[in-house]
């Protein structure tokens, strides 16, 4: 396996010199197919093209693939990253006619016909663009290293290093003042990301830490949900929205909509006239687009997405596919489809059907049709929301649909045992087992002097120990 797919991907970077000798007709060889990109569209256009007579190469600058609608679990400690991450070989090491190479894409020429890569050029004859999408600043990226978003596995991480390290400060400097102690924790976005961290937060600092703790109570902190708009949850229909408003309130959540958060520095925010001293920022209020449209030369949105045709084509290029959150992809009432696992999944099973009926000589497929499977938020323990087309959920029987639903759709028997198991021990325990701070290491070791005044003499002779 490993020599074929050696060989495989060596004919992918000769293809390139080919091209300008006229060598090797796509009439004597089968289709070859690049897909940038591991995540839920890319997965889902390479497994439909696995009986497909083409050749595949799949290129990820990351080794896995992460099941994003769970990262908050990880950033909160519920979760460790093996749970809800997998190898992209292992997912696909059955498919025969599938190459998996680990490279950053750099750009693409779509006049010959090529991917630049870090690890070299390759050739295609159909391109599906899975890029994705990043944490979007609306124009001031100098508040990304204060408010990092959540998108892959190591912002997760960064994330749940902050929210522990900024208890294992208040730790150390509880008994200097009548607030000293206390952490603040502010959450831009109202979504569903941001609904569902400021929750996780709020369980966690209420429900699983106050009994490790003897100089703070972790229950003390205050987790402010910022939404720009005048309610959390603004796609749902309003009584969903009003109840999530109401079961985030019940857990200590402090709601500030209406104002967009107007800057972030190191150790504060600012909503409006308002100036907020804080311990960590999480970003949950908009995305951007990889910069697929510029390797295109196409024609982008707001967001970067690229501007596709029906059949999820670029205009003039139909051998070029973008699916996923690099789409600006349309229904046929002319809504745009939203950026979300099942839609990315959608757009990517329609592109290796269609580029698996064309190596077949079989008919194309009609235009992408998305087809909203309905929209799941969880807000804590015991509540969630769940607005299918037919059916309307909150409280607690939503929450159980929703892990249901979660549980389901992880890759591997293993993780879902796992992940099932966890939730379970967490439910009935109150615990969060992943609660490891990681790196940098010397974050802990490296606090002024001053930010011991007032600690406890065990406290201070601990950290003089070090």
């Amino acid at each position: 396996m490993a020599a074929a797919q050696g060989s495989s991907s060596a004919a992918f970077r000769t293809r390139v010199d080919d091209r300008e000798t006229g060598a090797g007709a796509a009439g004597d060889r089968p289709l070859r197919v690049v897909i940038l990109g591991g995540g839920f569209g890319g997965l889902e256009a390479a497994k439909a093209l696995a009986r497909a007579p083409v050749e595949i190469v799949l290129i990820d600058r990351q080794n896995h693939h992460c099941f994003q609608p769970l990262l908050y679990q990880v950033a909160t400690a519920t979760l460790s990253p093996s749970d809800i991450a997998w190898p992209i070989r292992a997912i696909l090491s059955g498919q025969r006619n599938l190459t998996v190479l680990m490279a950053e894409v750099e750009n693409v020429d779509p006049d010959h016909r090529f991917v630049r890569t870090s690890g070299g050029d390759f050739a295609y004859d159909r391109l599906i663009v899975a890029t994705g999408a990043t944490h979007g600043y609306f124009g001031n990226e100098h508040w990304a290293p204060h408010a990092p978003g959540l998108k892959r596995i190591e912002d997760a991480t960064e994330i749940r290093r902050r929210i522990l390290l900024a208890f294992e400060r208040a730790e150390l400097t509880g008994g200097r003042t009548a607030t000293a102690g206390t952490c603040t924790f502010v959450v831009v976005g109202g979504g569903p990301t941001g609904v569902e961290m400021a929750g996780a937060i709020a369980d966690m600092a209420r429900e699983a830490l106050p009994r490790d703790f003897r100089h703070v109570d972790p229950a003390l902190s205050r987790v402010i949900l910022v939404e720009a708009g005048e309610r959390p949850l603004a796609s749902l229909p309003e009584e969903l929205s009003e109840y999530a408003r109401c079961e985030l309130e019940r857990r200590g959540v402090q709601m500030l909509t209406g104002e967009p958060v107007s800057d972030i520095g190191p150790d504060q925010v600012t909503v409006g006239d308002r100036r907020i001293a804080v311990d960590a920022v999480i970003w949950a209020a908009g995305v951007a687009a990889s910069d697929a449209a510029d390797w295109l030369g196409a024609d982008k949105d707001k967001a970067g997405r690229v501007k596709v045709e029906a059949d999820l084509t670029v205009p003039g290029r139909p051998e070029i596919f973008v699916v996923g959150d690099t789409a600006a992809a349309t229904t046929p009432d002319g809504e745009p489809v939203p950026g979300i696992a099942p839609a990315a999944k959608q757009m990517g099973r329609y592109a290796g059907e269609a580029i698996a009926a064309e190596a077949a000589g079989r008919r194309a497929p009609a235009p992408f049709a998305y087809r909203h499977q309905g929209d799941l938020a969880t807000i804590g323990r015991k509540a969630a929301v769940v607005h299918f087309p037919r059916l309307t959920l909150k409280g607690f029987p939503a929450w159980a649909v929703w892990g249901v639903a979660h549980v389901y759709f992880l890759i591997g028997m293993r993780n879902r045992l796992a992940v099932g198991f966890n939730w379970l021990w967490d439910y009935l325990t109150f615990g969060r087992r992943a609660r490891l701070i990681t790196e940098p290491a010397e974050s802990a070791r490296h606090w002024k002097a001053e930010d011991l005044d007032g600690a406890s003499a065990s406290s201070r002779a601990a950290v003089a120990s070090r």
